[in-house]
């Protein structure tokens, strides 16, 4: 098999197979190298051949059981020859991607993967993606081995990135913002992220600097493409928590093209592994789907839906959890009464219209709506005892508790329900002309929002009921009689009508350029929003306004070695959602103003040959000074904010990537981050923030046996140290800045190919009806390490001391996957 130097990326692996038919079928769809489509490509072999639709699709039909020299060109594209041999009626598809005829323009050009590079852009291959094992598999389980992105929760599909929390992530699927339910509290209550892994064909992701053209949020952007089928296909996946089946297609006309996926998972597995005992009946399940269809030569109209139905139905029953050290064991033992019931029912559909009336000039309009009805209903009654335990190795009670230091129970109790529906109208625009790009758009967002909360939680310790410290009451027992109501340690209750109007736009301009021979490519833009808070709730505020310039620069100089430099910048804000307009008594403040960031990013990426294998090391530094901060709690994951502008903060760090060939013809990876973030709350000097993740290890590494190259490991390590550990409610933050103990999980999986389009077993055999078939075995936590994701606060009735008892996650777990494609 040949192919040019110059294609690294085209998915051309052929094995050559004998046969004693006539014909086979070659098919697919030719791309340029920001996956669009091409029209007009000519995939020719000896006198014969075939041209690509409007849509890039194209089908050839060769001779089979004999080499057949094919060749793909376009006039504005450089050639592509390969040598294939087919079986009879074999159908192989090839989705080819076609670089740019550098040779035939005179200006300089830098394509769409260097394009990607010179954003800042993480391009990560979707294949990956449903291979690497991970507790939460898919896109956010590989995010998290990135470096600057981080987590201490397998549970959830949550992340951070450089010191930013959960809200300040933004997520598109096609060009379309997607959202995540309100009331989540716990990684296990998640279920599945709303991004279909079997569905997705292109995976972007930015952690900073990005261009305007992306919202307005203050640290990161997933950029998810879905796939455009091109044959009949479906796929199947199986295991222990849950399954998914798709179903894609494309009509005789060619005109309109599907997707449906449908997912359904049960965590049971994983919350069943861990120290509480419970009964758990969780059920998550969603369907989805998006489909084109090309009214016209130069119109495309595309349709994303999705639904989804959570309910999560928990009862603990017992706990122990041992903690401190080894001369001195500590344990904490938990009865409890009662259950949880949460429902979390989710809609979402948008229309996407695209009219290209030249190769120059792209205009879409996209209109969207997300509809969630989301309850959380609990009552658990916990009796707990805090004591020593009986080390003692040669004793029968060895790990009970002996003594009990504190005993006492906590009531909690909430009735909360939520209905957000949620409507987007948004036009964008993309003009070329030569080097130059324009790009702009503008977009109407309301948000319409009926809340009620009603938590409440009572303590008892050692037969008292524990009053909330911020109560200003005198008690002068035994002269002065102390009459007061009983009253819970926590008590929140608001009911919330709220609308939120927004207009927001941007406008952008690219210049690819040279230097001498240096290859520059330039991006200047600016964002405006604009919105106001209404309700018959909350008192009328007026409208406010931020605006947002951004640029970015990158350098290629013309060196024997492969570099890139690039730096980028500017003001990012983050207009408050709900949740940051809500305080933590569940009030809404509608004064609440943008939190700002000053963003700015120095990269550079090293492309080299190691092994005679293509590598590359990406290198970032970043600082971001933010101000207007709005200050936050994390519960698990759950975010709770002063709905304040009182503090300042800043980030600071760097990160480093080395990915490449560690084994021929697979892709691994090893990263490294450094991140120190801290904020100053009414001036009171700078102390960490929740999301201070100081150091952060990520590999993911890819191997097969060369004897048996159908056997393939993943694993998928993470190494970071402690976040801050949180404090007991109406603590004072700056008297508890403990930190969690190190997260450290590492996650295998084994695979075994049994069938795919390149192995195919004996003439006849009925596995041969499938294209793919898999088994494999996954091992989550493979050095069961004991991770925690917050601290439970207990206090000792005789001395009056509060301890942090971790609240640890899954230990090791093992699964079986099984996976299927037609």
């Amino acid at each position: 098999m040949k192919y040019s130097f110059f294609y690294p990326f085209i998915l051309c692996f052929f094995l050559s197979v004998f046969s004693f038919g006539q014909n086979a079928t070659v098919k697919g769809i030719v791309l340029d190298e920001d996956n669009v489509p091409i029209q007009g490509a000519n995939i020719t072999f000896s006198n014969s051949g075939a041209q690509s639709d409007k849509n890039g699709v194209y089908e050839l039909r060769i001779p089979a059981a004999q080499d057949v020299q094919i060749v793909i060109s376009h006039i504005a594209f450089k050639s592509l020859q390969f040598t294939i041999n087919l079986q009879e009626n074999q159908e192989y598809e090839l989705n080819p991607v076609l670089k740019t005829n550098v040779e035939q323009i005179s200006t300089v050009i830098i394509s769409g993967r260097e394009k990607k590079v010179v954003e800042g852009i993480t391009t990560l291959d979707p294949e990956t993606i449903r291979t690497t094992p991970s507790a939460n598999a898919g896109v956010e389980g590989l995010l998290k081995s990135l470096p600057g992105v981080s987590s201490n929760n397998e549970l959830s599909t949550q992340y951070s990135v450089r010191g930013g929390n959960y809200d300040e992530n933004l997520v598109y699927v096609n060009e379309i913002e997607v959202y995540r339910p309100f009331l989540i509290r716990s990684g296990q209550q998640e279920g599945l992220s709303f991004v279909n892994t079997d569905m997705v064909r292109n995976v972007d992701f930015s952690a900073g600097g990005f261009q305007a053209k992306y919202g307005d949020r203050l640290s990161s952007v997933l950029d998810i493409t879905y796939k455009r089928p091109t044959r009949l296909g479906a796929t199947a996946n199986a295991s222990l928590l849950g399954g998914s089946m798709s179903l894609g297609g494309v009509s005789k006309s060619k005109k309109i093209s599907g997707i449906v996926g449908a997912r359904y998972r049960d965590n049971s597995l994983l919350v069943n592994a861990r120290d509480t005992e419970t009964n758990f009946q969780p059920l998550f399940a969603d369907i989805q789907t998006y489909i084109s269809y090309n009214l016209s030569d130069t119109f495309e109209l595309g349709f994303l839906g999705n639904v989804a139905i959570n309910k999560y139905d928990y009862e603990p029953l017992r706990q122990q959890v041992n903690f401190g050290t080894l001369q001195t064991v500590r344990a904490l033992t938990v009865s409890y009464q009662g259950q949880e019931e949460d429902r979390y029912h989710t809609y979402f559909g948008a229309f996407k219209g695209t009219y290209r009336p030249n190769d120059d000039l792209s205009l879409k309009l996209i209109a969207s709506g997300y509809h969630t009805q989301e309850q959380e209903y609990y009552d658990i009654l916990a009796a707990y005892a805090l004591g020593t335990v009986n080390t003692d190795i040669g004793s029968e009670d060895l790990g009970e508790v002996e003594f009990a230091e504190g005993v006492g129970s906590q009531l909690t109790h909430a009735r909360n329900d939520l209905d957000a529906l949620i409507f987007n109208v948004e036009h964008k625009g993309t003009y070329t002309a030569d080097v130059h790009q324009f790009d702009w758009g503008i977009k109407y967002t309301t948000e319409d929002i009926r809340d009620r909360l009603q938590e409440y939680e009572i303590v008892d310790s050692a037969g008292f009921s524990i009053r909330p410290p911020i109560l200003d009451l005198v008690n002068d027992q035994p002269y002065t009689p102390f009459e007061s109501e009983l009253v819970p340690f926590v008590s929140v209750r608001a009911t919330n009508d709220v609308t939120i109007d927004r207009i927001s736009g941007y406008a952008q301009y690219s210049l690819r350029t040279a230097i001498k021979d240096h290859e520059v490519w330039t991006n200047i833009g600016v964002r405006a929003h604009h919105w106001n808070v209404y309700g018959s709730t909350v008192e009328p505020t007026a409208s406010q306004m931020v605006i947002s310039p951004r640029a970015q620069v990158a350098l290629k100089p013309n060196w024997k070695t492969d570099m890139i430099f690039r730096v980028s910048g500017g003001f990012y804000h983050q207009p408050p959602f709900y949740r940051e307009l809500r305080d933590s008594l569940g009030m809404v403040r509608p004064e609440v103003k943008a939190q700002q960031s000053i963003h700015v990013v120095l990269g550079h990426d090293y492309s080299f040959t190691m092994w005679d294998r293509p590598f590359k090391l990406t290198s970032e530094i970043y600082y971001k000074k933010l101000t207007d901060v709005n200050p936050y709690t994390i519960e698990n994951v759950r975010i709770r904010y002063r709905a304040r502008n009182n503090a300042e903060a800043y980030a600071q760090g760097a990160d480093l990537r080395l990915n490449g060939e560690f084994v021929p013809g697979t892709e691994s990876w090893i990263s490294l981050g450094y991140l120190k973030t801290e904020e100053n709350i009414d001036n009171r000097g700078f102390i960490s923030r929740p999301t201070d993740q100081r150091l952060k290890i990520g590999v993911l590494f890819q191997d097969y046996v060369p004897s048996i190259p159908s056997l393939k490991m993943y694993l998928n390590m993470v190494y970071q140290t402690g976040v801050p550990g949180g404090s007991p409610s109406y603590a004072d933050p700056y008297d508890f800045q403990t930190r969690l103990r190190d997260y450290r999980r590492a996650d295998l999986g084994i695979s075994y190919v049994v069938v795919d389009p390149n192995k195919r077993l004996r003439e006849g055999h009925f596995l041969n009806t499938f294209r793919a078939l898999n088994l494999g075995v996954e091992i989550y936590n493979v050095f069961d390490n004991q991770n925690s994701i917050t601290n439970t606060f207990v206090r000792d009735a005789s001395t009056q001391r509060q301890f942090a008892i971790p609240n640890f996650l899954t230990p090791r777990v093992f699964n079986v996957r099984l996976g299927i494609e037609f």
